[in-house]
């Protein structure tokens, strides 16, 4: 018996073995056929990310490009196929400023900020930037990490003259910060809420959290992933109830045959049939105009503990309701607000029950002052911050299951845990009625 052989195969005939070679030979020459046609299709641009993209800079003998190509090509890389490079902005149009201008370091002869702040965004897009600063991305994002003992006189100002600035119902979160310390909140709280950070020249914001480096692409910024990177977890699951959500599916499911790259200003239905992050907040769709401020289509602050409408409440409604209409008729939307009006108001008294049985310990001085030092301090946090915010969340998005099991039912049951945690308390105080 030769090598390779079992008694099985030494018995069958030559024929059996030759037609054996000759079916390998075949399927290995399709093999080689089929990545020769791959590799074919795929370098003339007509599969993969779509068809071929211009390089802008493929001829540039700009200084800064061809230093970078050598030390951060991707970059080059990136930046040549950008809306901005084909518009002719240069490199040094971001990041290039005077001498001793505040952050800047000195580089080959110049001065540059490694990365531009939105005043530099400002210059060529005022309007946005303008959006932007008013909204919650802005510096209310900053001070709900850190608080306002920090920010200068014109940066509170600014902070207090915005409607989500204005209505800070918590400070509890400020404290988490600090107990954390910095080794942990670079990686954790900095990640998402340095969106609204103050920079060294007095502007506020980075604007590259949502307009990744170096590409800016209409596609990215639009994805839902991309507002992904923060609302997610226990305390604002937008990323998870969307997915859940009809808008969601329908994304998940089409959302590769979408026109991602639609002139802004200018997508409809056929280039959207449902709904993303992009859609409903920032994005022009109807008649609606678009906006960098985030809660200007909101109806209510649904971050709150209890939460309360806008001052802009009525107008905020029609601008939103405006989208839903280009897809849903008037008396869906109509009583889904009514319903979902109603959602957040039974929250709200959940919440407030919740005070409510706190109120003997804060009345006969039970509680320490220190924050986040004794478990009923996580036990009431837990409440509103997850589950009723989860809930509130889930309602006005469509996910049903957030409303209801990462949202209705935590709630009751941190409720109930509450009651005990009171009630052992004041026993333990001697106060509690029938002892």
């Amino acid at each position: 018996m030769h090598d390779g052989a079992t008694p099985e195969t030494e018995d069958r005939p030559r024929w059996w073995t030759a037609g054996r070679i000759a079916v390998i030979a075949f399927a290995g020459t399709l093999l080689v056929l089929a990545l020769i046609l791959v590799i074919a299709v795929s370098s003339d641009g007509t599969t993969g990310s779509g068809p071929d993209r211009v390089d802008a800079l493929a001829g540039s003998d700009d200084d800064c490009v061809a230093c970078h190509r050598n030390t951060t090509p991707g970059i080059v890389e990136q930046y040549g196929h950008s809306t901005m490079a084909a518009a002719n902005v240069e490199c040094r149009d971001c990041h290039e400023v005077d001498q001793g201008y505040p952050g800047s370091t000195a580089h080959e002869g110049t001065w540059v900020l490694a990365s531009p702040t939105s005043a530099m965004c400002e210059q060529c897009h005022p309007a946005e930037t303008r959006q932007y600063l008013a909204s919650r991305h802005g510096i209310p994002a900053y001070v709900a990490m850190t608080g306002t003992d920090g920010l200068s006189a014109d940066l509170l100002a600014m902070y207090e003259a915005i409607p989500e600035g204005g209505f800070a119902p918590d400070k509890e979160r400020n404290a988490l910060f600090a107990m954390e310390g910095p080794e942990i909140t670079r990686f954790a709280c900095e990640g998402c809420h340095n969106i609204g950070r103050p920079a060294a020249d007095g502007s506020v914001g980075e604007c590259q959290q949502c307009h990744l480096r170096h590409e800016f692409s209409l596609e990215q910024s639009r994805k839902p992933e991309t507002c992904n990177a923060c609302h997610i977890g226990p305390d604002h699951p937008q990323w998870e109830i969307y997915q859940e959500s009809p808008h969601g599916i329908a994304y998940a499911t089409g959302g590769h045959e979408w026109h991602w790259d639609v002139e802004a200003g200018r997508a409809t239905v056929v280039d959207f049939p449902a709904p993303t992050c992009a859609t409903c907040h920032i994005s022009a769709f109807g008649s609606t105009g678009t906006t960098h401020d985030v809660g200007e289509r909101l109806t209510w602050y649904l971050f709150a503990s209890v939460s309360e409408q806008r001052p802009n409440a009525d107008s905020n409604r029609v601008r939103m309701q405006t989208v839903c209409l280009e897809c849903h008729n008037p008396a869906f939307v109509d009583d889904f607000y009514a319903g979902a009006d109603a959602a957040t108001l039974r929250v709200n008294a959940w919440v407030l029950e919740s005070r409510e049985i706190m109120a003997p310990l804060v009345e006969a001085g039970l509680l320490t002052p220190e924050p986040f030092d004794e478990p009923i301090d996580f036990v009431s946090f837990d409440l509103w911050h997850h589950w009723g915010r989860t809930a509130k969340f889930g309602t006005w998005m469509q996910g049903p299951d957030y409303v209801q099991w990462h949202g209705a039912y935590e709630v009751l049951r941190e409720l109930a845990e509450l009651r005990t945690l009171v009630d052992e308390k004041l026993a333990e105080a001697g106060l509690l009625e029938g002892e």
